[in-house]
């Protein structure tokens, strides 16, 4: 009998000694997701805009393909004619051979107008006006009321484009743009690049420091805040965006984009979080998680899922590669959503005439 108690408590103490080491993690137990509080790391401005970019550009136009000039002969009857520079750059007049306009401006192509024009005419005065401008253009696309391409045939400025654009879209119902047009994962794009843009802060707060002067092929997008999605790029079978739920974790997204490809880097799998222009970005091993060593990570709406290729140093270099992707990517699949729609042309009243040469 007194062996029976001495077992019992020993048997008491080893429990109570399992319990005060608290419960083992569970990888197969419901709610083991976890937000990964102070994780999150700011990444800084993952560029800087440029001083520059808030300086209008005084360049004169210089004209493209697409371009249409009205040209006139002064005090010469009949001889006003709207001529568009051609796909082959060469722009043709009267009984002239053809000029290679692209790349001039008004001024030297009226100079050599009225050179050639001396084989035909009497001291020649022409008169240019660039009737429009499709050589020069930029993107407007989202949550506006007109959106597509616009001419750039002047130093414009964002809210310049977007005014073109028709404004922000608003709601009939409220008569905002809170609930349309997510500003703080609105971006631009330039030569594939992102240039680090706070609409939140222009639109929202009227921080026109952010307020840069564009320049051709820009690419202004501002998605609708009523999107749901987190995207999952890199080193998976899928690069895609998928639809985001309560239930939306790293591991469910990573299976919604068919999972890792072969080549995979996973102990250094990228979460990107908040606005583009100031991101936040935590390291997740994914071996742990699948391990049962680290808790699922659950997602919230548009987090960036990175899986590299390779093991990376760097975070902030590393930083502008997921950012500079993401952008050109949505940017792409929008544009080909967009496809033939276009803004309304502008016209313009860029001229050159014979007294000034301006």
């Amino acid at each position: 009998m007194r062996n029976h108690i001495i077992l019992l408590l020993l048997v008491s103490l080893f429990l109570v000694g399992c319990m005060a080491t608290g419960p083992e993690f569970d990888a197969l137990a419901k709610n083991t997701k976890a937000a990964v509080p102070g994780s999150f790391q700011p990444l800084g401005d993952v560029k800087k805009i440029p001083p520059e970019d808030l300086v209008p550009d005084t360049a004169p136009l210089r004209l493209g393909v697409g371009d249409k000039v009205e040209i006139e002969i002064l005090d010469e009857a009949n001889t006003k004619q709207l001529c568009l520079v051609c796909p082959d750059g060469m722009l043709y007049y009267e009984m002239l051979a053809g000029i290679k306009a692209s790349g001039m401006t008004l001024v030297e192509l009226k100079g050599t107008l009225q050179s050639k024009l001396k084989e035909l005419y009497r001291s020649p005065q022409v008169s240019l006006t660039v009737r429009q401008v499709s050589s020069q253009r930029v993107w407007v696309l989202g949550r506006v009321n007109t959106p597509g391409l616009y001419p750039l045939e002047g130093p414009m400025t964002i809210l310049e484009a977007i005014s073109k654009a028709g404004g922000l879209f608003t709601s009939r119902f409220s008569g905002t743009t809170e609930e349309l047009a997510d500003l703080k994962h609105s971006f631009l794009v330039r030569n594939g690049q992102f240039v680090p843009v706070n609409f939140y802060a222009l639109l929202h707060d009227g921080d026109m420091s952010q307020n840069i002067y564009l320049k051709d092929n820009d690419y202004i997008y501002l998605p609708s805040s009523l999107s749901q999605e987190v995207y999952v790029l890199g080193t998976v079978l899928q690069p895609k965006a998928i639809g985001f739920s309560d239930q939306i974790t790293l591991v469910s997204a990573i299976a919604g984009a068919k999972g890792l490809a072969p080549h995979a880097y996973a102990q250094k799998i990228l979460i990107v979080r908040d606005s583009l222009s100031n991101p936040k970005v935590a390291e997740v091993n994914w071996w742990d998680i699948i391990s049962g060593k680290a808790p699922d990570i659950a997602l919230e709406p548009h987090d960036i899922v990175w899986v590299p290729n390779a093991p990376w140093e760097r975070l902030e270099d590393y930083g502008r590669l997921i950012i500079d992707t993401f952008v050109r990517t949505v940017a792409a699949n929008e544009g080909i959503h967009a496809g033939s729609t276009n803004g309304q042309p502008v016209q313009s009243s860029i001229s050159v005439n014979p007294s000034t040469g301006n």
